[in-house]
């Protein structure tokens, strides 16, 4: 609670210093605006629905590409875990690819989809799967042996084996790569919606850009980033602890 308060003592101060700054220098709005234009222009915008209108745009596109993203990585990364020669092969792709940031490919999405949703939503699946390729690959290979041979002497084998203690042993390493795909998700349908057609986040951020908006340029990066903290603190993070106790990961 303590630092919570302390918290709120330093934006509160911040936000105060940020204001008389602007205010006293006389710093044109279009230039760096204050926190009060900023506050207005996000109220214009929650007032006449265009934020709101953007914001389940954005967060419908999320929600079917990280669906996707996560049923897609985890099939590929049991089949990279089980098969060595996929592994040795295709899955010697994965991390190469990984290294590449997903809005790269916007370029080949738009060719291959159009400026539309699915060119989006699959900048979004992209960003998700590999992360969650990876970790789920990985959390399969990290099982240690002694739960496997353990199983076995209990007449556990094949896909009662895996099912029952292969892939609940990794999924600790599944709820990580989760919360990344999210993340990864997150910042690739910002980065994609810029150049889309509306309504999102990105493209009011790009159109306000375009006519000089920056109040409400800076006001969009705020709502960006306070969803990608609210998100990944309340939700993934919590979930990602509470696996980890259950698990044995974390002290109780």
């Amino acid at each position: 609670m303590q630092q919570v308060v302390k918290r709120i003592i330093f934006y509160a101060a911040a936000l105060g210093i940020w204001e008389a700054i602007v205010k006293l220098l006389n710093i044109k709005a279009v230039v760096f605006p204050a926190p009060s234009d900023i506050f207005q222009a996000l109220w214009n915008g929650f007032a006449d629905l265009t934020l709101v209108y953007d914001l389940l745009a954005s967060f419908q596109r999320l929600a079917i590409g990280l669906v996707v993203a996560l049923i897609l990585g985890t099939v590929l990364g049991v089949v990279f875990a089980k098969s060595k020669v996929i592994d040795d092969t295709i899955g010697s792709l994965i991390l190469p690819l990984q290294s590449v940031p997903s809005i790269v490919w916007l370029p080949l999405a738009i060719i291959w989809f159009g400026l539309n949703e699915k060119a989006i939503i699959f900048i979004v699946v992209l960003g998700g799967t590999l992360v969650m390729t990876l970790n789920m690959r990985t959390g399969i290979k990290s099982v240690p042996p002694i739960y496997t041979n353990a199983a076995r002497t209990m007449d556990y084998s094949g896909f009662s084996l895996f099912t029952h203690v292969i892939f609940p042993a990794a999924i600790p390493h599944a709820v990580t790569g989760a919360r990344l795909a999210w993340a990864f998700g997150w910042r690739g349908l910002m980065g994609s919606e810029l150049l889309s057609t509306g309504p999102g986040l990105g493209y009011t951020l790009k159109f306000a850009s375009d006519f000089g908006d920056m109040a409400l340029v800076m006001g969009i990066i705020f709502i960006i980033a306070l969803i990608g903290i609210l998100v990944d603190l309340v939700f993934f993070s919590r979930i990602e602890k509470k696996v980890m106790k259950k698990w044995g990961l974390l002290e109780q």
